[in-house]
């Protein structure tokens, strides 16, 4: 019998978290589709496929979409079923943050966040879930954050559509189980990112001091958590909330 071919759609895979988490589902030998969200994004996001073609031999697609776009995302989606004919992982990657405080925070500060955080992973799911489900098999991987579990000053419109993440991811896991799909989340802790290499040196040290490995994670740690959770291993975890944050948690 020949081996069928996996497809992994990953959002905002030209960057950060995003691209190690390509970059990996890439030397798992998946095919991976690279989203990307505007014409500013469009150079890394190709340059990082023609790296992947060339390194591991694999198929790429880079597609531009605005998640938080219902009908942009059945677009993408469309595009991707009729070139791989499926789609095995979805990687819910994509999103933003406008921080500020809650007293001061404009509505579309808030609603902006929601709408590509939270509506993103929704529409994704949406229209991806039907062609797993005609699969039968499939694996959805929300990233929520740490701050959806435990909440941030300064972040509540960040931390509703985190938290929004975990509940979304929850009853999609039940809803999709009996058709081999599993829905799990993952919840970053404080990621090495060009923002947070931005800190002083005494701003750093206050913030590692939380963390019980005492420094800060990287995003190969996130891209090595979603391989499991893509995998045969992980076949039968369902509807959790991996914490990937150094014990800042505990």
């Amino acid at each position: 019998m020949e081996d069928i071919q996996k497809v992994a759609l990953v959002t905002g895979g030209n960057q950060g978290i995003g691209a190690a988490v390509v970059t990996k589902l890439a030397s798992d030998g998946f095919f991976v589709v690279i989203n990307h969200h505007s014409d500013s994004s469009k150079q890394a996001a190709e340059q990082l496929a023609e790296t992947l073609e060339r390194e591991y031999g694999i198929e790429t697609m880079v597609l531009q979409a605005d998640v938080a776009d219902f009908d942009q995302v059945k677009e993408m989606v469309a595009s991707i079923k009729d070139r791989f004919g499926r789609i095995d992982v979805l990687v819910n990657n994509a999103g933003i943050t406008r921080d500020g405080l809650v007293m001061r925070m404009g509505a579309d500060q808030f609603e902006s966040v929601v709408d590509t955080n939270l509506g993103g992973t929704f529409n994704c799911l949406r229209h991806v879930a039907p062609i797993m489900v005609k699969q039968r098999s499939g694996r959805i991987i929300n990233i929520s954050s740490v701050v959806g579990v435990y909440g941030n000053a300064g972040q509540v419109n960040y931390s509703a559509s985190k938290a929004g993440i975990i509940g979304l991811t929850k009853s999609a896991a039940k809803e999709l189980g009996s058709r081999n799909i599993t829905v799990n989340a993952i919840a970053p802790g404080f990621i090495e990112t060009a923002m947070t290499a931005q800190l002083d040196e005494k701003a750093n040290a206050a913030l590692t001091d939380r963390i019980a490995l005492n420094r800060l994670g990287q995003a190969d740690d996130v891209a090595a958590s979603v391989s499991f959770l893509a995998s045969d291993d992980a076949s039968y975890i369902t509807g959790q909330v991996l914490g990937v944050d150094g014990g800042i948690s505990l």
